[in-house]
């Protein structure tokens, strides 16, 4: 009798246990952060896009720098002293002068179509840090989501073993249960507490992510992602294949660097044509008081053949850079395309996953631990049994959340790689307003 009276001790003071470990705090659900909220703050905000956008708008201002002509010369000569004696207006006390080059080779169009092409080059870089910044935007807030769902699993499990430990307590108080049940449930909710503090810090660290994204200070709390849902899409490899190759900021980039040097070897070539400067002249003679007395014109030419060496080496230097160009376009299209197959592979196995524990694994889980349970109330199966099929639940319940996470993550990783939606229907390129001729 004083034995089962110490036991009674020891069980009432593991329930006590159990009945202290206080669950997670409610989480508010009226403080939604949504996902377009957060994307938009970060395209609006974020310091690394406004100096690429700085850097894109710099770019623009070397295109009429590039088509002008050369500047208009005038000069003024005037007459110092004279240390002989000749007749009042036998010279010219002042000659003005003004004189201008025509770009008849056309090599300052070129150049600004070369200067033009950089410029949607800087655009693309743009782009680039914009897909993949958001790409991270969408990373974090998964996984932020991700982790306040892992803190409900947590609670929920909580409050599931105090509902085990009070069928516990009833089956001890009758004698069908010992107390090494009750001393393994609070063991599991010892290390639910020791995962609800790591939960924690990764909801603080993504925080922390999605604030610096947003050019904010890391410490403000955000409110609690939308929860996450399985939403399949049509990933057909060919469509987003031929969406990289004409979407991909780099592959754009290197285009544009071919264009580039194609019309710096076009402007290169056109340095040996000459470009004639016209020039005006107008003297002024001592006694002809403020009136211009003479009224000349004339021309010049460069002649740059005698300089053969220098021209020769500026058309092989730009024809050398289109070529390496090309050969690195081709090398992106390539390096594109298996990329592209790789994470549609990632994409294909996440998405498996997904299914699988949504559709099998986590109701079959969920079903085990009922019928656990139930057999455990009718003493036709022992408190291992349930806890074991408890563990079983939590875990599969959880890989679920992390497999969906981990799919979302990877659909933002495909846009951030083809540079484009992968649900949009069209592959035609997007033209910016960059482009122009020469």
């Amino acid at each position: 009798m004083r034995t089962k009276t110490i036991l009674a001790v020891i069980l009432s003071s593991c329930l006590a246990g159990l009945g202290g470990a206080q669950p997670a705090a409610p989480l508010a659900t009226t403080n939604l952060l949504a996902l377009d909220s957060v994307i938009q703050a970060v395209l609006a905000d974020n310091a690394t896009i406004k100096a690429a956008r700085a850097k894109w708008e710099a770019m623009q201002q070397r295109v009429p720098q590039a088509r002008a002509w050369e500047d208009l010369r005038v000069g003024l000569d005037a007459t110092a002293g004279r240390f002989v004696t000749v007749p009042p207006n036998s010279f010219a006390d002042f000659r003005y002068t003004a004189e201008q080059t025509l770009p008849l080779s056309g090599k300052n169009r070129w150049r600004a179509a070369a200067a033009s092409a950089e410029a949607v080059v800087a655009f693309e870089d743009l782009r680039r840090r914009q897909l993949d910044l958001v790409a991270r935007a969408r990373a974090a807030y998964f996984r932020l989501a991700n982790a306040y769902t892992q803190l409900d699993l947590n609670g929920k499990n909580e409050a599931l073993l105090k509902q085990f430990a009070e069928i516990s307590r009833a089956k001890y108080e009758v004698g069908k249960q010992s107390q090494a049940g009750v001393l393994l449930a609070e063991t599991d909710l010892a290390e639910l507490a020791e995962a609800r503090f790591d939960l924690q810090r990764q909801i603080d660290a993504a925080e922390s992510q999605l604030n610096v994204l947003m050019n904010r200070p890391a410490q403000p709390p955000l409110g609690r992602p939308a929860s996450l849902s399985f939403l399949p899409i049509d990933l057909d490899p060919d469509r987003l294949q031929k969406l990289a190759l004409t979407q991909r900021p780099e592959l754009v980039m290197g285009q544009k660097q071919i264009d580039a040097a194609q019309a710096r070897w076009e402007a290169a070539r056109r340095e040996w044509i000459p470009e004639p400067s016209f020039r005006i002249e107008a003297s002024q003679y001592n006694e002809a008081a403020q009136t211009i007395s003479e009224l000349t014109a004339g021309f010049s030419i460069n002649v740059p053949w005698f300089n053969r060496r220098k021209y020769k080496a500026g058309i092989a230097e730009t024809r050398s850079l289109a070529e390496s160009a090309r050969r690195d376009l081709e090398g992106l299209q390539a390096e594109t395309l298996g990329l592209v197959r790789d994470q549609l592979k990632k994409i294909q196995t996440f998405h498996h996953h997904s299914l699988l524990f949504r559709d099998r694994l986590v109701p079959l889980a969920q079903q085990s631990v009922k019928a656990t349970q139930a057999a455990y109330e009718t003493d036709q199966a022992g408190f291992l049994e349930l806890i074991i099929a408890r563990r079983n639940m939590q875990q599969v319940e959880s890989e679920y959340g992390n497999h969906l996470a981990d799919y979302q993550v990877a659909v933002a990783e495909l846009e951030a790689l083809i540079g484009v939606d992968p649900t949009r229907q069209s592959a035609a390129p997007a033209k910016s307003k960059q482009e122009s001729s020469p």
